[in-house]
C-alpha cells in the first residue's frame, strides 16, 4: 500500500514571510506612486480643494446643527446646496457691491477724465500746506500732470504690444480663477453631502496608519481651523464694522466700501493699518486733518485691542497654542500658500506643537484624551 500523506495546512515558512514583505513593499510603492501622480494631476486645483476643506471644517458645526434641526432626505441635497449657496453669496456679494459702486461713479470718473485730458489736473490745495517739500511736489505736479494732453501721452505709452499681451494674460488669469472658484464650490457641496462618510473613512485610515495619535492630531488641526476662523475672519469683520462707523462720521468717501476693505485687510496680520491709513490720506487730501487724525487713532486702538487681546484668546484658547506660534503659522502660511495659508499654517503649527508635547511628556490631560 502507498504511504499515507498528511493533508493539514502547510506551515508558514521564512520564504512566505519574505514574499509578504516584498508584496508589502510593492503595495506601499504603488500607493506612494499613485498618490504622487494624483497630486500632480490635481496640481492646479489643490488650493481650491484645500479652500473647500477649510470652509467645510469651519462651517461643519453649523451644518451639524442644521441637520439636527431638519434631518436630510434620501439624496441629502437641500442643506449642502443651501450652505454652498451661502458661501457663494458671501464670495460674490463684495464683487457685486464693488461693481455697482463702480457703475455709479463711472459717469463722474469719465467726466473728470475728459476734463483732465483737456486741461490737465491742477495741484490739490493740500500740497501747498505740506510741512516739507511743498514746492518740489508742486513743481513735479505742474510738470507732469497739470498740462493738457498728458492723458494722451499716457495712453500711447500703454497702447503697446507688450501691454496688450499683458492684458490677455490677465484675462486668462481671471478666467482661470473663476474656474477655480467654481471647482471650490463644487467640492464644498460634495464635502457637505458626504462629510460624515468621509470623516468615518478618514478616522479608520488614521487609526490603521498612526494609531490613536492620528485622530488626536486631526482633531487638533480642526480645532485650529475653527479658532483661526473666529480669530481672523470674525474679528476682522468686527474691526471693519467699528472702523466703518468711524469712517462714516469722519467723512471718509464711500465708508461702506472702506469698511469692507478694512475687514478684509484686518484678516491678514498688519493689514488693517494700510486700509485706515489710506482713508486718512484721502481725508488729508480734502483738507480734513483733524478727522484724519481721529481715523488713525481709532484704527490703532481697535487693531491693538483685537490683535493683543481678542485674537490670542480666540485662537490660542481653542488650540492651546501660544500666540507667537499662531502668528508664525499665519505669516509663514501666507508666504507659502497664499491666502489659504491663513488657515493651513496655524493648523500645521498646532499639529506640530501637539506632537512635541507628546514626545516630551508635557501634554495636558485634555490633549491626551
Amino acid at each position: 500500500m502507498p504511504p499515507k500523506t498528511e493533508t493539514g495546512p502547510r506551515p508558514f515558512t521564512a520564504t512566505d514571510r519574505e514574499g509578504d514583505r516584498v508584496q508589502a513593499f510593492f503595495r506601499a510603492a504603488l500607493a506612494v506612486g499613485l498618490l504622487g501622480l494624483g497630486l500632480y494631476i490635481l496640481e492646479d486645483f489643490l488650493r481650491a480643494l484645500i479652500w473647500a476643506v477649510v470652509l467645510a471644517v469651519a462651517l461643519w458645526p453649523l451644518y451639524e446643527k442644521a441637520l439636527r434641526f431638519s434631518p436630510p432626505g434620501r439624496h441629502n441635497l437641500l442643506w449642502p446646496g443651501l450652505f454652498t449657496g451661502l458661501v457663494a453669496l458671501a464670495l460674490l456679494l463684495p464683487v457685486v457691491i464693488l461693481a455697482i459702486e463702480a457703475l455709479r461713479e463711472a459717469h463722474d470718473l469719465l467726466a473728470y477724465a475728459r476734463e483732465a485730458e483737456r486741461n490737465g489736473i491742477p495741484a490739490p490745495d493740500f500740497i501747498a500746506h505740506l510741512p516739507y517739500g511743498a514746492q518740489a511736489v508742486t513743481d513735479w505736479w505742474n510738470a507732469h500732470l497739470a498740462h493738457a494732453g498728458w492723458a494722451h501721452e499716457l495712453s500711447e505709452r500703454l497702447n503697446t504690444a507688450s501691454n496688450r499681451d499683458l492684458g490677455r494674460t490677465l484675462g486668462k488669469g481671471v478666467v482661470h480663477r473663476v474656474v477655480l472658484v467654481g471647482f471650490c464650490l463644487l467640492a464644498l457641496f460634495f464635502l457637505f453631502r458626504d462629510g460624515r462618510t468621509l470623516v468615518t473613512q478618514a478616522l479608520t485610515a488614521s487609526r490603521r496608519l498612526f494609531g490613536p495619535h492620528g485622530e488626536r492630531v486631526a482633531q487638533q488641526m480642526a480645532a485650529s481651523v475653527h479658532g483661526t476662523v473666529d480669530g481672523l475672519v470674525l474679528v476682522g469683520l468686527g474691526e471693519g464694522v467699528l472702523l466703518g462707523i468711524v469712517y462714516y462720521f469722519a467723512g471718509v468717501p464711500h465708508p461702506v466700501l472702506f469698511g469692507a476693505l478694512t475687514a478684509v485687510a484686518a484678516m491678514i496680520p498688519f493689514g488693517a493699518p494700510l486700509a485706515f491709513g489710506l482713508a486718512a490720506v484721502l481725508l488729508v487730501a480734502k483738507g480734513a486733518v483733524a478727522p484724519a487724525a481721529i481715523v488713525v487713532v481709532s484704527g490703532f486702538v481697535v487693531t491693538f485691542v483685537a490683535d493683543h487681546f481678542v485674537r490670542p484668546a480666540l485662537i490660542g484658547g481653542t488650540t492651546r497654542l501660544p500666540f507667537l506660534w499662531v502668528l508664525l503659522g499665519i505669516l509663514g502660511g501666507v508666504e507659502t500658500f497664499g491666502l489659504v495659508g491663513l488657515f493651513v499654517g496655524p493648523a500645521v503649527m498646532a499639529a506640530l506643537i501637539l506632537l512635541w508635547r507628546d514626545f516630551t511628556g508635557t501634554a495636558t490631560p485634555a490633549e491626551r484624551a
